[in-house]
């Protein structure tokens, strides 16, 4: 049968038309869309915490948590120079540290005095021990005297060092305006120092690896610095930044001079307070010993021989 007429509309149409065929293949589209853009959020998230995250490091079995840098001098006596490496041999041997030892001709300091070596020395250390923890520079005329003291143990562990730390004084003795920071934690800190009593004393000092760590370097080392003619060279340049640069003093802990860092009898007068040479202190620092009438090898021998007499029988 044929009408007239198309036939009449609903009266209650619906209320939107429906998109027919369509429909599906759009919300199929919508739904995929969705979750590539859940997908694709879900990697970046992971790829920014694995770049940026505070998740613990993955250390290499066998990797020494305490690496031992001294730079050598190449013109003195070779037998001198074998004994003091032998003594911190001794030491990492006894404590599973390493030792890394460079001369001061290795790095181009331009026209700076050789004392600047130590900086691209540790450095370079770093890159030698990546994963390492703890970085121990101790100046060629300086030696360990007591085997038993651990570094990480007896200095750096978190409450051990800040029962250690010398808050609220100056930083410069014996006036300097800037003064260490009162309220720091012992896992915060980066960098350790001691002082006597003309200023820093940079021939002993410890350097937690990290980011901080290669950023102090850099600016300690920067040719400007080197540039300045500081009186004290290298010293004067850490004066500096330690005063003067809140992102390395909020880092830094001042411990006393016997802790790591105590002077022999003939500099014993440049001493703090706490710095002359004691039995049993970890450390023993010789000053300008090669300068004559002095003599290094002399006044070193005793030392020399107690210590490793103090190995033969811990080993």
């Amino acid at each position: 049968m044929h009408f007239a007429y198309p036939p009449r509309k609903s009266s209650n149409p619906p209320p939107y038309f429906p998109k027919g065929s369509r429909s599906p293949f759009l919300r199929r589209n919508r739904l995929q869309t969705i979750a590539l853009c859940a997908v694709g959020g879900f990697l970046l998230f992971f790829l920014v915490s694995k770049l940026f995250g505070s998740s613990p490091e993955s250390i290499p079995s066998g990797t020494p948590p305490v690496v031992l840098v001294t730079v050598i001098e190449p013109e003195r006596s070779h037998e001198l120079s074998d004994k003091i490496k032998e003594n911190r041999r001794q030491y990492a041997e006894l404590h599973g540290y390493a030792t890394f030892f460079a001369n001061n001709t290795d790095y181009d300091l331009d026209k700076s005095p050789k004392s600047w070596s130590r900086v691209p020395a540790m450095r370079h250390a770093m890159t030698e021990y990546p994963h390492s923890t703890f970085f121990f520079y101790l100046d060629e005329n300086a030696l360990i005297t007591n085997h038993e003291v651990d570094l990480i143990d007896d200095i750096m562990e978190k409450s051990k060092l800040e029962s250690l730390m010398r808050t609220n004084i100056p930083v410069v003795p014996p006036d300097s305006v800037i003064k260490t920071f009162a309220h720091l934690k012992g896992d915060r800190i980066d960098l350790v120092l001691t002082q006597d009593k003309e200023g820093l004393a940079h021939d002993s000092f410890i350097m937690r690896r990290g980011d901080w760590a290669k950023y102090f370097l850099d600016a300690w080392f920067d040719p400007l610095y080197r540039s300045y003619n500081f009186q004290k060279a290298e010293a004067h340049a850490l004066e500096h930044l330690v005063q003067w640069h809140g992102t390395i003093l909020a880092k830094l802990a001042l411990v006393k001079q016997n802790v790591m860092n105590s002077y022999a009898d003939p500099i014993r007068e440049q001493a703090s307070d706490a710095g002359a040479a004691r039995e049993g202190d970890f450390v023993t620092y010789f000053g300008l010993c090669d300068n004559p009438p002095r003599n290094c090898e002399n006044e070193m021998q005793p030392y020399i021989d107690k210590a490793t007499r103090q190995y033969n029988k811990m080993n």
